[in-house]
């Protein structure tokens, strides 16, 4: 027989019934709160902010117009600028067939899959608790090495929202192994082949974690074994165009990375253990010099958020054996250290070959919060702890506005060059036929999405020269524009380089853009 339920039964579950709704609205606000944060640091004034606009990110808007206005052009990938997955290509034509094509949408593009990522890690997570999910969210929002990413129009920013959806998935298809969630494991899996380089590693994560799994958890790994083949099938399948085109076309799919890594750039013992140094320490005492990825050098998390982390991975290897999830994060980071420690082309540490590091890293964030919420509260001051970390979190997402809005176009003038833009406008307001613009094929890239229509001719100044009846006008004059008189003497002659005058002037006054008359 059942017991009958007594009024004091009654009114303690509609007290637990009133306390969970509670919870679930206040955790509901704290996360639209964090959202909007998210939306907030990455879409503001961005028309201005980093302003200029890099060839790599000139690259992508220029396929993309390629992609809505060439006919039969859809590549899965593109051959230029190094070659370049098109995943991210196709998702600016779509803004771009939606708002139009600017660099204002192009940047905005990476701006929503900035706040999407933030959306990603919260639902990953969602599993561990409150603590964990919106402490994670609020470091993603946060984060300046992630806002950075998230206003540059660039296809690495697809690593963050992609590499936590591939987590997600891995971790729900181990926690309820079935086929249907290996299917779903296998295609976000897949996903990371169509976005940036560090995301090629997840299989071998996928193997790191099994094998681990296989060694301290056998009924689980016994239970996830039958779900292999239909993760493999949907790996095979969603990532067929990429793997096709790394069979085919080996030196293009592979070149880029093969050329920045420690082989190709012929690195010796002492500069790759100064690389690997300042790769290691830049979760606290290193930071990125490249003002596209970074500001100022700072380090990727800082020392309050590196404690953080710390106490994060303190807490899965604590449960390394029982929650798949820390299993994985703990994994994921080792195995995300490989790009940025064996590419060591350009200065160390480089934030974008760290960027598979972001969602373990937020993974760690959010254990490390649930590890201080955790701490038992004193009788005086017994939301102590919560109260801390909230503080940590709002001081970092601040720290990161202000250091971000407040660079001087001095700070970015060159690492986005703003000279090209200049160039670029000199030329809207000189059209003409006869035009030469002084650009090697990678700079002239901005020249060609920001004036599609032009009909300009480009010569590189370090490897053409002027001949006079080749000129677009035959033997009659014709109009230069370059980016510093020695272009003008390489590619013409000091006479013509002479008369040259400036069009304009970076922030120290100097001259950026000159115009001279040939013929």
């Amino acid at each position: 027989m059942c017991r009958r339920r007594l009024p004091g039964d009654l009114d303690a579950l509609s007290a637990d019934l009133a306390g969970r709704r509670r919870a679930g609205l206040l955790e509901g606000m704290a996360l639209l709160a964090v959202v909007a944060t998210a939306a907030a640091l990455r879409l503001f004034a961005l028309h201005a902010q980093p302003g200029g606009l890099y060839p790599d990110e000139a690259a992508e808007g220029y396929d993309a117009h390629r992609v809505l206005h060439l006919a039969g052009y859809h590549p899965v990938f593109f051959a230029d600028d190094a070659g370049r997955e098109a995943l991210y290509g196709y998702l600016v034509a779509l803004a771009f067939r939606l708002a139009g094509e600017s660099v204002t949408v192009l940047r905005a593009t990476s701006a929503v899959l900035g706040v999407l990522a933030v959306i990603a890690v919260y639902g990953w997570l969602r599993h561990e608790g409150r603590a964990v999910a919106l402490g994670a969210a609020g470091w993603v929002a946060g984060s300046l090495w992630l806002i950075c990413i998230s206003r540059d129009g660039m296809r690495n920013i697809l690593v963050p929202v992609t590499g936590a959806l591939a987590l997600w998935a891995m971790t729900e298809w181990a926690r309820r192994p079935s086929r249907n969630r290996a299917l779903l494991a296998g295609a976000a899996m897949a996903l990371g082949l169509w976005t940036y380089q560090p995301l090629k590693l997840l299989p071998l994560l996928l193997v790191a974690w099994l094998a681990w799994l296989r060694h301290h958890d056998a009924e689980r790994w016994r239970a996830l074994k039958r779900g292999l083949p239909a993760l493999a099938i949907a790996y095979v399948l969603v990532g067929s165009p990429m793997l096709f085109t790394a069979v085919t076309q080996p030196g293009l799919y592979f070149g880029r990375a093969v050329g920045v890594s420690a082989a190709g750039q012929h690195t010796g013992l002492a500069a790759l253990a100064t690389h690997t140094l300042r790769t290691l320490a830049m979760f606290a005492l290193t930071g990125d010099p490249n003002e596209r990825h970074n500001v100022g050098g700072m380090p990727l998390l800082g020392w309050p958020l590196t404690l953080l982390a710390g106490l994060g991975a303190w807490r899965a290897w604590r449960r390394r054996r029982d929650d798949p999830l820390a299993s994985l994060v703990l994994l994921a980071v080792p195995v995300f250290l490989i790009p940025p420690l064996v590419a060591t082309a350009d200065a160390a540490p480089h934030f974008l070959r760290s960027l598979g590091l972001a969602a373990p890293l937020a993974g760690l964030v959010g254990l490390g919060c649930a590890e201080v919420v955790g701490i038992r509260p004193s009788a005086m001051l017994p939301p102590l702890p919560a109260a801390l970390l909230t503080v940590v979190l709002v001081l970092t997402g601040a720290a990161s506005a202000q250091a971000y809005f407040s660079r001087p176009v001095s700070q970015r003038y060159d690492a986005y060059r703003f000279d090209l833009v200049q160039l670029s406008d000199a030329l809207r307001g000189d059209p003409g036929s006869s035009d030469i613009v002084l650009l090697d094929y990678y700079r002239a890239t901005d020249i060609r999405f920001l004036n599609p229509g032009a009909t300009v001719r480009f010569a590189d100044p370090a490897h053409d020269h002027l001949v006079r009846s080749e000129s677009p006008v035959g033997a009659t004059a014709c109009t230069l524009f370059a980016l510093s008189r020695a272009d003008l003497s390489r590619y013409a002659d000091p006479a013509v380089a002479a008369k040259a005058r400036p069009l304009a002037f970076d922030p120290q006054g100097r001259p950026s853009v000159w115009k001279a008359r040939c013929g």
